[in-house]
């Protein structure tokens, strides 16, 4: 296999700015339009995120989810919390997040504290999903060994018999996580790589707001 000139692969970044006047002192506020800018723009799944843990010693993994809440106490997803990043953040409840809408030449970085949500609320969710989305959580025993997907399917048809026609019970190892937002940059790119990248941080109840160079 030929390997492909990385070095040569460059986009020009073209949009307009973000100026500190526009962004606001809430970044909240701004998380808001920009995730309304890119449900406008029709980008495919513009809630997917890249989520970071470590375990306890400093060793990362990195996946992504599907970010399903955001308010004033942070960012809401849903996991398996026997699952590796469920067990990593367990030991280690600190994590950090990324969502990239490249069309419109824009990043969201967050970093904080996790903790579970309430259960009420793990459940109002679980009972919102598809179905099939329900049996899969109940079944799969994320980011264990399996031997193969036959074995896989098996369990899913496991359960998917238990349950039958009746409504399927949310796995106490199935709920959500939120990231209580401690920093939270903005990112947008610029004509010859000199982007822009404001970073809020929390100051108890209100926030701080810098530049960063880029």
């Amino acid at each position: 296999m030929e390997s492909p000139d990385l070095a040569r692969m460059r986009e020009s970044y073209a949009r307009d700015g973000l100026a500190e006047t526009a962004a606001g002192d809430d970044p909240l506020n701004l998380f808001g339009r920009w995730f309304d800018d890119a449900l406008a723009a029709q980008i495919h799944e513009p809630n997917a995120m890249a989520l970071a843990t470590s375990t306890s010693d400093g060793h990362p993994s990195v996946r992504i989810v599907l970010l399903k809440g955001v308010d004033e106490s942070g960012l809401t997803f849903f996991t398996n919390y026997e699952s590796r990043k469920g067990r990593e953040l367990e030991s280690n409840p600190r994590a950090a997040a990324a969502m990239l809408w490249h069309p419109l030449q824009r990043q969201v970085r967050v970093e904080g504290t996790v903790s579970r949500i309430a259960a009420a609320d793990s459940e109002r969710y679980f009972h919102s999903r598809p179905r099939g989305s329900q049996l899969s959580a109940a079944a799969s025993p994320q980011s264990s060994v399996v031997e193969d997907r036959a074995a896989l399917e098996a369990l899913y048809a496991d359960v998917a018999e238990t349950y039958g026609a009746g409504e399927v019970t949310r796995p106490d190892h199935w709920g959500g996580y939120r990231i209580e937002i401690e920093s939270i940059e903005f990112w947008q790119g610029r004509e010859d790589r000199l982007h822009d990248r404001l970073l809020y941080l929390r100051a108890g109840t209100s926030w701080s707001r810098t530049r960063l160079a880029p």
